[in-house]
């Protein structure tokens, strides 16, 4: 293998406008997780003192962001939005050498966070607020909506340039100043999108990047007085412990975590459609994403002949590094979660489930430099197996058979997670009662569970997130404080006020 000139790069933290060497002295390599010997660059492993000095700069830049008018604002996204969309193959080979992705779901990554910036560059336009009437006379009453302040986004592995995009954007929007925390095993999407911000002349301070771990990048972040929110997205764990530290300090916190999307197939299904969304919605991104498709609820008659479509496509996926063309699949994105996903596999076995294909983590060749594992299917699961209840995030499929409509909601509910969850069915009747009976944020009909749209809101119910929906202008409105405004504009006092 041929010497990569960019192994020893050392990049930097994104700090007041300047590229700046973390204050440890530590950088870390970041390594393809489909072939541990590529070596993307070496990256800040920074500590607590980085992360105050980028609270610090955002804070200097936030009154006179803030007090940028919204469209000015959205302009600075609009060119955002242009130097994106020079780069998008760029982006799409960093983002395929550090999580995994296959090149063309990088690519469509790319071009969703760069729908997501376009997005709320018009939102500099539509910042809204709302006039009504007073019952007070010659008063006009009205209402505005405010940036917060220093707010700190923390982000994960899996889609490393949308969900930065989802967070920033409307954050730097609607006036308030951004300290970005990536993951630590998918720096690079990250700081190449610091590049973008900087060189579309976001003045300095307004857009901060820090690299490093949780504990005393995120801590810092989440506990100092000068940060008003926090926008998270990961594990249940993670985003539980994150939100009681946010509520001791009384501010403002989004926690989206996991997901155990079912997708039902009724007996009048269209069965090749439902295995094509359902092969999709599995083992894109290798599973990897809270959206995923994790359970199969279909009905009894009918599961032979889709379990018959689903193991022979799963069978037909090509797996390897997704830099490669004809790869269908990528690897897990480290050994801890290719460790889970092994786990996993052992678990449905030990609990009687039947393995219908996969089941393997593939060394031959060139992938035993990776963390690759087959696409696994599991038939005979029921409501209590783990398999059914736990988030994998891996490409995994879980059938359960049951006998009807309502056996088939009982079970897609029956966990403690509600993201997203899809129905195929040619009856309208049908499709809208799960609809209106499926305990999830987002519903799809003759759909996979799988995607989202710049104008519409992102996220789940019950154990799946806390706080507000991202994306669409409920996202932006995450970021704003609301005030009310009385002007009596004959300058008269009021006589009398009800309170």
């Amino acid at each position: 293998m041929t010497a990569n000139p960019s192994a020893s790069t050392k990049h930097n933290n994104y700090i007041g406008g300047e590229w700046l060497a973390p204050s440890t002295g530590n950088w870390a390599p970041n390594r393809n997780p489909a072939d541990l010997d590529d070596v993307i660059g070496q990256y800040p492993v920074s500590g607590e003192k980085d992360a105050l000095e980028a609270i610090a700069a955002a804070k200097a830049a936030f009154p006179a962001w803030a007090a940028t008018p919204g469209p000015a604002r959205g302009r600075f996204l609009a060119k955002a939005v242009e130097l994106f969309r020079a780069r998008v193959d760029d982006f799409a080979r960093m983002l395929c050498r550090e999580e995994g992705k296959t090149f063309a779901e990088s690519k469509g990554e790319v071009n969703k966070g760069i729908a997501l910036f376009e997005f709320y560059a018009g939102e500099g336009f539509r910042t809204h607020g709302k006039t009504l009437p007073s019952e007070s006379r010659q008063t006009l009453t009205f209402t505005l909506r405010q940036p917060l302040g220093v707010v700190a986004l923390v982000t994960p592995w899996n889609f490393p340039f949308a969900i930065p995009a989802w967070k920033s954007a409307p954050a730097l929007v609607t006036g308030n100043t951004v300290v970005l925390k990536p993951a630590s095993n998918t720096p690079g999407t990250a700081t190449m999108m610091a590049q973008v911000m900087h060189d579309a002349g976001f003045p300095k301070g307004v857009f901060n990047l820090i690299t490093g771990p949780g504990g005393a990048v995120g801590n810092t972040l989440v506990d100092s007085k000068d940060v008003q929110a926090v926008s998270f997205t990961g594990s249940n764990s993670i985003g539980l412990a994150l939100n009681q530290r946010c509520a001791k300090r009384g501010i403002r916190v989004t926690a989206e975590m996991g997901g155990k999307n079912p997708v039902v197939v009724l007996d009048d299904a269209d069965l090749e459609l439902a295995a094509t969304g359902i092969l999709q919605g599995a083992f894109g991104s290798t599973g990897q994403r809270c959206t995923a498709t994790s359970r199969v609820v279909v009905q009894r008659g009918i599961a032979p002949k889709l379990t018959e479509l689903l193991v022979a496509g799963a069978k037909k996926l090509k797996v390897g590094n997704g830099l490669e063309t004809g790869i269908d699949m990528g690897p897990a994105v480290d050994e801890a979660q290719l460790k889970t996903d092994l786990d996993y596999i052992q678990y449905g076995l030990s609990e009687g489930a039947k393995l219908l294909c996969g089941g393997n983590q593939l060394k031959e060749g060139a992938l035993a430099r990776g963390f690759f594992v087959e696409p696994t299917i599991f038939s005979g699961v029921k409501i209590g197996h783990r398999l059914h209840q736990e988030e994998v995030f891996g490409p995994l499929i879980a059938i359960v058979e049951v006998g009807d409509f309502e056996e088939a909601l009982h079970a897609a509910n029956a966990v403690e997670f509600g993201l997203s969850a899809s129905i195929y069915t040619r009856d309208a009747n049908t499709a809208m009662k799960f609809v209106e009976r499926s305990e999830v944020g987002m519903v799809h009909v003759n759909n996979p569970t799988v995607g989202g749209e710049a104008q519409l809101p992102f996220g789940g119910w019950k154990s799946t997130g806390v706080g507000e929906r991202e994306m669409a202008e409920e996202g932006a409105m995450f970021f704003t404080q609301l005030k009310t405004v009385f002007f009596d504009y004959t300058g008269a006092a009021r006589t009398s006020k009800n309170y």
